[in-house]
């Protein structure tokens, strides 16, 4: 039998209407008149996947591989008969009662986020005032947050890929004091970087990590703040 045909007999083993059926499939908000029943009994259209597993639980269809496509391989029961089938509900009875099998609910963990600071401008477009209050808004973040970290700021620009992203949150944890080789949040000249911070006997340079991109020199008369480092722990 074709899936319109299952459906047409299971209807009529239960003693419904096509339009009870309509009506019941109204209880799974699927609202359909009792010509679309027809016209999915009779093979013209056929029913949805919602629709059709609203049709299985009205109609009581419970080993839906069997009814529709044959002898299921993974049916527990398929070589066993009537005699055998009722004894096994009998056991399942048994282990019910007895209350040692019972399915246990996981305990479900409230997760806790934690109220982080995130500037309002991205790292390429802050100013000599960037750690001010009112150039932050505060977030509750549900992901990881490095346990040092103090704000997070989103990059712009691509200059350090590949390891960092455009529009990537960074976290910092704030501080003046970086050691070469640092990845830090730093204000020169009136912008605001995530790079390198590298010192050498020639000076000091913020670096990006994309080679496309030449490191830029702390000027003698430059205006240069550390605002931070990257917190990774």
């Amino acid at each position: 039998m074709n899936i319109g045909q299952v459906i047409a007999q299971n209807r009529k083993n239960k003693g419904l209407s096509q339009i009870d059926v309509a009506k019941e499939l109204g209880r799974f908000d699927i609202h359909v008149g009792n010509a679309a029943i027809s016209a999915w009994e009779k093979g013209i259209n056929m029913p949805t996947a919602n629709q059709f597993l609203a049709l299985c639980q009205i109609l009581e269809i419970n080993d839906i591989y069997t009814e529709f496509i044959g002898e299921n391989p993974n049916d527990p029961f398929r070589n066993l008969n009537d005699d055998g089938i009722i004894k096994v509900y009998d056991y399942i009875d048994l282990l019910e009662v007895s209350g040692k099998f019972d399915k246990r609910s996981s305990k479900i963990i409230p997760m806790e986020g934690r109220i982080m600071k995130i500037a309002l401008t991205s790292a390429s477009a802050g100013t000599g005032n960037f750690l001010d209050d009112e150039n932050f808004d505060e977030i509750e973040i549900f992901d990881h947050v490095p346990r040092k970290a103090s704000f997070g700021v989103h990059l712009d620009g691509d200059s350090m890929e590949p390891r960092f992203k455009d529009e990537q949150l960074v976290w910092i944890e704030q501080t003046d004091c970086l050691e070469s080789g640092d990845l830090g949040l730093f204000f020169l000249d009136g912008l605001t970087y995530f790079k390198k911070f590298v010192k050498k006997e020639t000076g000091t340079f913020l670096v990006s990590l994309n080679a496309k991109y030449k490191p830029i020199k702390v000027g003698e008369y430059s205006t240069f703040k550390i605002f931070g480092r990257l917190a990774t722990d």
